[in-house]
Parts: C-alpha cells; structure tokens; sequence
C-alpha cells in the first residue's frame, strides 16, 4: 500500500532528497527527482497514477517536472489555462481536490484539457515554502474517486515531510542566482574600468572625461556599455578582459 511504504520509508526519503540537493546541478533537477521520487512512494502498480511538481517564483516563468511526459504536459496546462486547482492550490496555500472532472465546473478550460489527456481526478497539495515562493504536488489519476481519504493523506504526509528538501534547493537557486549576477556585475565593471583607463592614456584626460566617451560612443552605437568597453579592451589586442577571483 502506497500509505505503508511512505510511513516505513520517510527517513529513506528525506536522506535520498538531501543527498540529491548536494549533489544536483540546479532546481529543475532537483525537481525532477522530487517528482520522480513522488511517483515511486504514491504510486501503486497498475493504478496509472501521474505525479509533476510546479515552482513558481517571482519574476521567473513557472519550473515544472513529471514523471513522464503526459504529466509535464498536463502540469503546464494548470498554467497555460490561467485558471485551474493548481494556481487555486498555490494561491490559497490550500489542498485542492477534484474527485471527477466530469462534474467540475470551476475550471471549465481546463477540465475539457485534462479530460483530453484521460485524466478524471485530480490531487493538488501546497508545498509550505517561504516568501512569495509556492510549489505544489499535482496528482492525476485516470479514474474517478481515486484519491480517497487515505491516499489523500498520505499525500499530504508526503509534502510534509519533503517541504524542507524543497526549500533549501529554493534557496540554494537564489544564493547561486546571486552569485551568478554579482560574478557577472563586476566582469562588466572589470571590463569598463579598463577601457576608461585606455582612452585616459589615449586621449590624455580625467577618468570622467574618458567615462563620458564611453557613454557617447555607446549612445551613438545604440550597443551596450559594456560592449563598448569589450571592444575598446579587445582593440589593444590582449584578447577578452578576465576577472580573478580569490578562491
């Protein structure tokens, strides 16, 4: 029974979970083992049962990941359709869940969508995540009534004890992000300062003088400053400009 494996298998998870936070690339592929992981603990043999998870972010496009492509491609119609359980489940923070689809009439675009794909009930469970950050756990089953009480609440168990992975691999995403931007923010810093340094020696004058050619260049060029400055750096010869960084 997929309530049995979940309770003698919890501390098995959350470890595997962990250790795949360290050893990912990224959130999207920690999501695609989160989903992948679901499948094996919610599913039962034959039940024909679809996980996918969906992060949302603020000011990025919506991260999402199943357990084959059906489900990836219903996860996405939650989206695209604009109104569905999924965006419901993620803007109430509340379980959302639709016995048969054959009778909902909340989300009449996206009941037709998923009943195309023969999908008849759906399980839509919140992650407790922080900030404006929601994700959630989508369950879609071919036949009607599937998600009793039982299977509804060891769903539930499920997101619970795996909202911690989640939200660590959401934090360690923006620690990177920010990195990532910082590291590009001061290679175009790098690369500025030493062209404004090559047109003081050029042309003779202050540091604002040269800073406010390089502006007008890039006006006039309709390009980047920084592209500018890469290709006054580039121009001397000495290839691309590199920033070091203490390890």
């Amino acid at each position: 029974m997929a309530g049995e494996s979940t309770a003698d298998t919890a501390p098995s998870i959350t470890d595997h979970l962990h250790e795949e936070l360290l050893n990912s690339s990224g959130v999207e592929e920690f999501l695609a083992e989160l989903a992948r992981v679901s499948a094996r603990t919610l599913c039962e043999p034959g039940d024909g049962l679809l996980c996918g998870i969906t992060l949302l972010r603020q000011r990025k496009a919506a991260t999402m990941a199943g357990n084959g492509d059906t489900a990836h491609v219903i996860s996405r119609i939650e989206y695209e359709t604009g109104n569905s359980p999924g965006i419901t489940a993620a803007e109430d923070q509340e379980t959302v869940h639709v016995p048969d689809l054959e009778l909902e009439d909340r989300w009449p675009e996206y009941a037709e969508a998923v009943l195309g794909h023969g999908i008849r009930s759906v399980l839509v469970i919140p992650f407790r995540l922080e900030g404006e950050t929601k994700a959630s756990l989508l369950l879609y089953s071919p036949r009607a009534g599937h998600f009793e009480r039982r299977i509804l609440e060891t769903a539930q168990e499920f997101v619970r004890q795996t909202s911690l992975a989640l939200r660590l691999a959401v934090r360690f995403a923006h620690y990177s992000e920010t990195a990532a931007h910082l590291r590009a923010t001061l290679e175009s810093r790098t690369v500025i300062d030493m062209a404004v340094g090559i047109i003081m020696a050029q042309n003779r004058c202050s540091q604002q003088e040269a800073f406010s050619l390089l502006k007008a260049a890039s006006s006039t060029r309709n390009s980047k400053l920084h592209t500018v400055a890469a290709a006054v750096v580039n121009a001397l010869g000495h290839g691309p400009a590199e920033t070091h960084y203490e390890e």
